[in-house]
């Protein structure tokens, strides 16, 4: 059976109006033994004459009697006697176990109309046009999702549809006169998804209203399996899916300062423990679902919304326009077209004839620095003081692995077998995330790279010379000292005595020599070409950053 023959079996045979209705008065009424509920509910369809005869509140009708009485007693044994067979072997009891229902009615409305079908066969998208690439952007409540959905928009002259705002726009202007709506709402306000079909049904609609849109970027949306098979059935494919992954007590801590600020229905307490329970449960399911598929980027958020978007748009680039060119062009940023850089190294260099970039008026500075100098604080206070964005390439590498792209898979399939990878890796990342910042007007701060000459001489054949290479010099006696009283001084594991490994002394001086032994060939390097400024880290951090700044200052 082919998907176009499953997607006829599913519309003849009403099954989404089923399962919508199914869904619908079981996230109404919460039974404590939903199996029971599903049963007597599936025997009520059979009595009104099958699916099609089901419509999206039937379980929650009470006119309809789609549910045996509430308090049980003889009414309720009739009711049995009426649906069930006379057969002494049938077992009565495993349908007396029925839980009780809460007791919250609804009016009939009988004036109530359906503004589109729910499974109505429509075309979402013009045939004669080509259909528009479509990014979808999930992660938790508080993610960051919103934010990074519209710059991925403007960036690249997409249409922006957050689901959210779709719902809760409709629930605003029909929760009181709809009773569709007015259930719905409760529901959203609850922290429970909304019923998959009307998701779905709203999200053609917006979409059928935007014809001309090149791309369209869809926030928040699936939040399950169940939504992503239902928007492949019925709309299309996503070109890319991005995940934006953050800790949960960051999600808290973010949906916190959002409810103070906003008031949304949907950001009280107890919705919001729900929505981070319903993300935890269905997050990882989903992310296999893409990852199998090859269709999903994994990102971390918990970082500067800036950084995230760096990474996105770098995504973008690659997956959905792999020929466009670099603003520099080709034969300086074109990656690919290098091929093996291992010959580089011999490449001499011109002190007469540096290579020119079109952003030489952005910063692009080299951090070298050993264990202990002082380094993260400098580090935070160089990115907030110049705007820079901090790249390491290591942090690049690790990004890379857990990522679903196909150099990501390749490098991870290099490692699980035991291979060296290739020389190049780290400075390809590295040039590529460089590329990115620059590109989006944002100067860089490269930690302690390069490791070696030929790995300096090789950036600047890419990219040109650093602006500045600024040292924390630092003696390795007061790095080790540092180093070992930082050890000393972290907290022990719950129930833990403190107590210093016994090799801390060995340790702490075999990093500062493994520094030194790959300092000294790079720092000669860049002093020939009177870029390296050495900083005295002996200091306080203050002195320091004011040593720092003099540099940046006159680069």
């Amino acid at each position: 059976m082919n998907t176009n023959d499953a997607k006829e079996y599913l519309t003849r045979r009403e099954i989404p109006q089923l399962f919508e209705s199914l869904l619908t008065g079981l996230m109404y009424y919460k039974p404590d033994d939903p199996i029971d509920y599903l049963e007597v509910c599936l025997k009520r369809v059979r009595e009104l004459g099958g699916p099609d005869q089901v419509r999206w509140d039937t379980f929650i009708s009470q006119e309809k009697k789609a549910l045996p009485p509430l308090n049980g007693g003889q009414s309720r044994r009739s009711f049995f006697r009426n649906v069930l067979p006379d057969s002494p072997n049938f077992p009565y009891r495993h349908y007396d176990r029925l839980p009780p229902i809460s007791q919250f009615s609804i009016e009939s409305d009988s004036d109530l109309s359906e503004t589109a079908e729910l499974i109505e066969e429509y075309e979402v998208f013009d045939p004669s046009r080509p259909r528009p690439k479509i990014i979808l952007v999930i992660g938790g409540p508080g993610s960051g999702k919103g934010t990074q959905s519209l710059k991925i928009a403007e960036r690249y002259g997409f249409q922006y549809v957050s689901v959210g705002e779709l719902l809760r726009k409709k629930m605003i202007h029909n929760a009181t006169s709809n009773r569709k709506w007015s259930l719905i709402a409760k529901i959203i306000t609850n922290g429970e998804l909304a019923p998959q079909e009307t998701t779905i049904t709203e999200i053609k609609q917006k979409i059928m209203k935007i014809p001309d849109a090149n791309g369209i970027v869809i926030d928040g949306f699936p939040r399950d399996v169940g939504q992503a098979l239902s928007f492949e059935d019925q709309i299309c494919s996503p070109d890319l899916v991005v995940f934006l992954s953050c800790a949960n007590h960051r999600l808290k801590e973010r949906l916190e300062k959002r409810a103070q600020a906003t008031g949304r229905p949907d950001d009280n307490p107890k919705a919001t423990e729900r929505r981070l329970t319903n993300f935890k449960q269905n997050t990882i399911p989903l992310v296999k679902y893409f990852q199998e598929r090859g269709l999903i980027i994994t990102l971390d958020a918990d970082r500067d919304e800036e950084e995230v978007f760096c990474d996105i748009s770098m995504t973008v680039d690659n997956k959905l326009f792999p020929s466009k060119q670099p603003i520099a062009g080709p034969s300086q940023l074109d990656l690919s077209l290098l091929g093996d850089t291992s010959s580089l190294a011999d490449i001499p260099f011109k002190n007469e004839e540096q290579v020119k970039h079109p952003f030489s008026s952005l910063l692009s500075s080299f951090l070298l620095c050993g264990p202990g100098s002082g380094k993260a604080v400098q580090c935070e206070r160089m990115e907030e003081r110049f705007g820079l964005r901090r790249l390491s390439p290591g942090d690049l590498l690790c990004s890379e692995l857990r990522s679903n792209s196909e150099r990501g898979r390749f490098l991870r399939d290099l490692l699980e077998s035991g291979e060296m990878l290739p020389e190049d890796t780290l400075l390809e990342l590295l040039c590529e995330s460089v590329v990115l910042s620059l590109q989006h007007g944002r100067g860089v701060l490269v930690i302690n790279f390069p490791r070696d000459i030929r790995q300096a001489e090789e950036y600047e054949a890419k990219m040109g010379q650093p602006s500045a290479v600024v040292m924390l010099d630092c003696s390795p006696d007061t790095m080790s000292l540092r180093l070992q009283s930082r050890a000393l001084s972290r907290p022990a594991p719950h129930g833990t005595a403190a107590a210093p490994p016994p090799d801390l002394d060995s340790a702490s001086y075999r990093r500062v020599e493994d520094f030194s032994s790959v300092c000294h060939a790079v720092t000669s390097h860049y002093e020939r070409r009177r870029l390296l400024h050495k900083i005295d880290a002996e200091t306080s951090p203050e002195e320091v950053f004011a040593q720092i700044c003099r540099v940046m200052d006159s680069c």
